[in-house]
């Protein structure tokens, strides 16, 4: 449970700002309104509030004992815009303003206003997550008449004392967020006087399927490969054993040959791909491997309020997050075996981005669950990096003509080119011309456009690849079955994920036998238990089982 302070001045946009961070929660809203609606002016200005929220959200009025706003909290995210107008209503209903040098009454509203605010912010704590914005109104001079002066006053102590208890403040200026530090003089203040070191974004929970924890960005860009030292067997990297075909080795040296003396030329290798998946190719993006394709959309696209579907590639919330895109995290659930549920994205969301087949699951989901994600507005993504590992590529959107979908494609797993780099994006051209725009220039070499080009060449070797992972990732799936104390699910591509009770001390018992596999827990949502096992051939396969097995029994 936390407490976030949004403070700014009037048309600073501290509630725009208070409505992203609630959409971030992954909550639903419970939006408490405190302004008066009697005014035609206020009312006007209430109005286009509540269209700009997002229509899921409930709206309730501030009562006169403000702990009633975050009563019902739990599991929810409380929103209270603002403090002031519930202050100076506080204030009107008390006879302030129609006598305000009565001192009596100033003492009694100020006493009944403060006591209201203590009960208020300790029961936001019972929230999921609760967010107050406050006017920051005493940055000019002091008021001649009393009861401003007693509004002011009250807002300045009743936003304080809500900060007193905050996990997180921040300051809007000009549509502009600043993160405050700890309150001056404490111990938690910068020692010699300078600017803080600013505080960690605050906790975001879990609402049924979807929420937003911050990670750490190292976190986010683990990858299998560093699971793997020399001489390990390799069940960690979701590579395809054996290198590249021979087919694929003769192009690459004949590129060799006459290519790599010039400028990479894109045009030959999309025409070959555009083919290959019926499309034009003025829709094919080549890109220094998928992930690059990936870390072109937030600059591309620029969006408001980034989904990314977990567990996932987490290169696309690393990319998102380095450019300061808002970024929800909408969770699979395992108890549902991984598969999405487009309704827990949130409405607001302008840009999804979803696996499929996802990692590290090996989730499969159809294509009419991947268009329901679709809304006016929106751009959704999909990642098929895995996807010519399934024979017949059932549930792509490769050759989908849609102004509103982005499919990513990579040759890394097939092929075993991890090192070559080669990958693209396939969407409607204007799309594809915003990519293009951020593109470094010659972004993908001449042999890993030779790589493009000769498979477009070669579906009938692809298909027999994807026909072999498939026998590989049967026997794996097969002998893991028969092992007690593993959980598996179900995976379309050339790995399994399992959980076992202690998924670290597993690791390490492998490694200690010089087998790689892949720790599970930096995707978000799994955890130490979760493990990654690549499939190899059938004694490979034999070999690792046996492994587990001994692991799990010592």
């Amino acid at each position: 449970m936390t407490l976030t302070v949004v403070i700014g001045g009037t048309r600073s946009g501290k509630s725009a700002r208070a409505e992203w961070l609630a959409l971030e929660t992954g909550l639903p809203v419970r939006y408490v309104a405190t302004a008066d609606a009697a005014d035609p002016a206020m009312a006007t200005r209430i109005a286009a509030h509540v269209a700009s929220r997002p229509a899921s959200w409930t709206t309730v009025q501030a009562s006169p004992t403000l702990a009633e706003a975050f009563g019902e909290g739990e599991g929810t995210c409380v929103l209270l815009d603002g403090l002031g107008p519930w202050i100076a209503t506080a204030l009107h209903v008390a006879g302030v303003f129609d006598a305000p040098g009565d001192d009596d009454v100033l003492a009694r509203v100020r006493e009944d206003v403060l006591g209201h605010v203590d009960r208020a912010a300790h029961a936001a704590l019972r929230a999921g997550a609760t967010i107050v914005v406050a006017e920051q109104a005493g940055a000019g001079l002091l008021p001649p008449d009393p009861g401003a002066r007693a509004w002011l006053d009250l807002l300045g102590e009743a936003t304080q004392r809500f900060a007193a208890r905050a996990a997180h403040v921040e300051l809007v200026v000009a549509g502009r967020s600043v993160a405050l530090g700890a309150p001056a003089g404490s111990a938690a203040a910068s020692e010699d006087g300078g600017c803080p070191e600013p505080r960690a974004a605050p906790e975001r929970r879990t609402a049924t399927a979807c929420h937003d924890r911050p990670d750490d960005l190292a976190g986010l860009r683990h990858h299998g490969d560093r699971d793997v030292r020399p001489g390990d067997a390799d069940h960690a990297v979701n590579v395809v054993a054996g290198g590249p075909p021979r087919w694929l080795r003769e192009a690459l040296g004949a590129a060799l040959d006459v290519d790599v003396g010039s400028y990479p030329d894109d045009t030959g290798a999309s025409e070959a791909i555009a083919t290959l998946h019926g499309r034009e190719p003025a829709e094919i993006v080549a890109t220094n491997g998928a992930a690059e394709a990936l870390w072109l959309l937030p600059a591309a696209l620029r969006p408001r309020l980034a989904a990314c579907v977990h567990p996932g590639f987490t290169e696309s919330e690393a990319a998102l997050r380095a450019h300061g895109i808002p970024v929800v995290r909408v969770q699979r659930d395992p108890d549902r075996g991984f598969a999405l549920d487009p309704s827990d994205v949130p409405d607001a969301a302008d840009l999804v981005i979803v696996g499929n087949p996802a990692s590290p699951s090996g989730t499969l989901d159809p294509a009419h669950a991947l268009l329901a994600l679709r809304r006016p507005g929106r751009v959704v993504v999909v990642d098929e990096a895995f996807m010519d590992l399934v024979p017949g590529e059932p549930g792509s959107l490769v050759r989908e003509r849609l102004d509103d979908v982005v499919v990513v494609r990579s040759l890394t797993k097939s092929l075993a080119i991890p090192g070559l780099r080669a990958g693209y994006a396939v969407t409607a051209t204007p799309c594809a011309e915003r990519l293009r725009a951020v593109r470094p220039p010659w972004s993908a070499n001449a042999l890993a456009l030779a790589a493009l080009t000769a498979t477009a060449r070669h579906p009938e070797a692809l298909a027999a690849i994807a026909a072999r992972v498939v026998s590989e990732r049967d026997d794996l799936a097969r002998r893991l079955r028969a092992v007690a104390g593993l959980r598996t699910w179900p995976s379309a591509t050339n790995f399994c994920l399992v959980e076992v009770a202690d998924g670290a001390a597993l690791v390490a018992a492998l490694r200690a036998r010089d087998i790689a596999v892949r720790p599970a827990a930096s995707f978000p949502g799994l955890d130490a238990r979760h493990v990654r096992l690549t499939a190899r051939d059938p004694r490979s396969n034999a070999r690792l089982v046996a492994a587990i097995e001994d692991a799990l029994a010592t």
